[in-house]
């Protein structure tokens, strides 16, 4: 039995913040698109932002989502829930297999990777519980305004410990580090630098974190002493969902998020990419920035294909 294969303008590859967004305006481009979607959208586990313009009370990542997806719905936009698990480069087009439960292949003329990032987290078992209570938090651009004044803690083992440290002082000054690293220690000068501005550095190592049944972070240190907090910054980097890309041979930076030009081109052609995979600063309005500039694009440059020229970009 042969395998029936979809053929659309395009095909956008998560339904986060920018593959909804880029959806609605493929769609109202009338473009043929499909979109295909794991789940697991960063934004979803958001108990309520007040970052994204226009929502002056906040709105919560769920009810985004949910917003975003109803418009969707309205813009003859053909949405699969599950898995594309290869995209090759075939010709002029893409060829992307997917699993929803059966196998299925799409083919593309253009595709939008807008797959996102994973944070890297310590083993906490109810880290989710922590996330929906506002007591463990991974980005501080986004809500550390929420955290002002708060006895707020900093797991930082990366290279960019001092930069995040210095950017929460801002917003409270009873700020403690811990950022055990045995092979890279805290130099005298960065020590001496977060202390003037009185962040408690501790380079002891940890024995591991939980959440009291208030949900507030409990540091366990190694000593057998603990210390408790209001809030819980976990800065320890992220991972690129950028494969299906990377394997294609798209350009991206030593995270493996995916550099792409003012179009939210990819070094591949045909290849768009948008949101927080995107080597960029990871924002909800930034992400839905990048779907409306990718998705005129991939319109115009369709476009010119089907003309057979190529107009002023």
């Amino acid at each position: 039995m042969t395998e029936d294969v979809m053929d659309v303008d395009c095909l956008v590859i998560g339904a986060g913040p920018a593959g909804l967004t880029a959806a609605i305006y493929l769609g109202r481009y009338r473009r043929n698109v499909v979109l295909v979607d794991s789940g697991g959208s960063r934004a979803a586990l958001i108990p309520l932002s007040h970052n994204f313009a226009g929502f002056p009370r906040g709105i919560g990542g769920p009810d985004l989502l949910t917003r975003l997806r109803e418009q969707v719905s309205n813009c003859n936009v053909d949405l699969i829930q599950g898995e594309v698990t290869q995209l090759k480069r075939e010709d002029d087009c893409f060829i992307a297999h997917f699993n929803n439960g059966r196998h299925g292949t799409i083919k593309a003329r253009t595709v939008l990777l807008a797959t996102g990032i994973i944070d890297k987290k310590p083993a906490i078992p109810n880290w989710k519980e922590g996330v929906a209570h506002g007591t463990l938090r991974f980005c501080p651009i986004c809500d550390a305004y929420e955290a002002i004044d708060l006895n707020v803690a900093m797991y930082a083992p990366t290279q960019s410990r001092v930069k995040h440290a210095l950017f929460l002082r801002t917003y409270t000054d009873k700020l403690t580090l811990f950022c055990h690293i045995p092979d890279e220690p805290m130099s005298g000068r960065d020590r001496c630098k977060l202390q003037e501005l009185g962040i408690t550095v501790v380079e002891e190592p940890i024995a591991n974190i939980s959440l009291a049944e208030d949900y507030s972070p409990v540091i366990h240190m190694e000593d057998g002493t603990e210390q408790r907090f209001d809030v819980l910054y976990p800065m320890m980097g992220d991972i690129a969902r950028s494969e299906l890309a990377t394997r294609l041979g798209a350009k991206c930076n030593e995270e493996r998020q995916l550099v792409t030009d003012t179009k939210q081109r990819t070094s591949i052609p045909g290849l768009y990419a948008a949101g927080d995979v995107v080597d960029a600063l990871n924002q909800v309005n930034v992400a839905i920035g990048h779907a409306a500039i990718a998705a005129t694009d991939i319109h115009n440059y369709l476009r010119e294909v089907e003309f057979g020229s190529r107009a002023k970009r």
